[in-house]
């Protein structure tokens, strides 16, 4: 952290949950889908793709209708959520003096390179998961309650069991 940038407090959690509210709705009147991220992955993999090898990519089932008739996968509106998001929470966390690079290392029962491995796994993992599924867990949580999908209630109450259980189990090794 910078010493000409003090820290500055969190946002109380209900101020943070009304402007991210805002911040939905603004997605469904302005681009006409809710918030998301995983498909912005999706289509860097088909970007990549089509410089590596473009016949495979273009006739693969899933990759081949983000380059069809020669479209630029990476010329969507998820891509250029992501991309803005990763720049806000940039300037957001400099801006209140928060930015900081580091590997937390909890109980330090784990090396940091352990730690960032199994990191990446989960990740990898929860990518996986979130395009076999067709949408992350932004998608269908804050997007499918925010148009009052089922579906979406209901992944939350899972989300959020299997997260605690999992937070439970894991502090032990962590």
């Amino acid at each position: 952290m910078s010493e000409c940038s003090p820290v500055r407090p969190l946002w109380p959690p209900v101020v943070a949950g009304v402007v991210l509210g805002l911040v939905l709705i603004l997605t469904f009147v302005l681009v006409g889908n809710g918030v998301g991220a995983s498909g912005t992955f999706a289509r860097i993999a088909a970007w990549f793709g089509m410089q590596v090898a473009p016949t495979a990519i273009e006739t693969n089932g899933y990759l081949g209708g983000m380059v069809a008739n020669h479209a630029n996968p990476l010329a969507n509106w998820i891509v250029v959520e992501v991309i803005g998001v990763a720049i806000g929470a940039l300037l957001a966390a400099v801006g209140a003096g928060r930015f900081k690079i580091k590997i937390d290392v909890g109980a330090g029962k784990i090396s940091p390179r352990t730690r960032l491995v199994l990191a990446l796994l989960g990740g990898v993992l929860a990518g996986f998961g979130s395009r076999l599924a067709a949408g992350c867990t932004s998608g269908v949580g804050l997007s499918g309650t925010a148009m009052l999908g089922i579906g979406g209630f209901i992944f939350l109450v899972v989300f959020f069991v299997v997260g605690l259980s999992m937070s439970a189990l894991m502090r032990r090794v962590w």
